[in-house]
């Protein structure tokens, strides 16, 4: 057993950079499909879509960053 318990390294990294893709995705795609077919969206829709898409570079980029090197390394 680690310092942090019993973590599966590989795992926690595949699944953080496929979330943030996810998120990405949905954030991206919301909007372009909310603009085809309503048109214009209300801010808050705007918000929600851009926060998701941010949300998901962050995720996608810092999961591999934290439980790809720092922890193992830390260990």
């Amino acid at each position: 057993m680690g310092r942090y318990g019993d973590l599966d390294y590989p795992k926690l990294t595949k699944t953080g950079f496929l979330l943030g893709v996810s998120l990405f995705a949905l954030g991206a795609l919301g909007e372009f499909v909310g603009a085809t077919l309503y048109g214009s969206l209300p801010g808050w829709e705007n918000v929600l879509f851009t926060d998701l898409e941010i949300l998901g570079i962050l995720l996608g980029l810092l999961s591999p960053f934290v439980f790809g090197i720092v922890l193992p390394l830390t260990e």
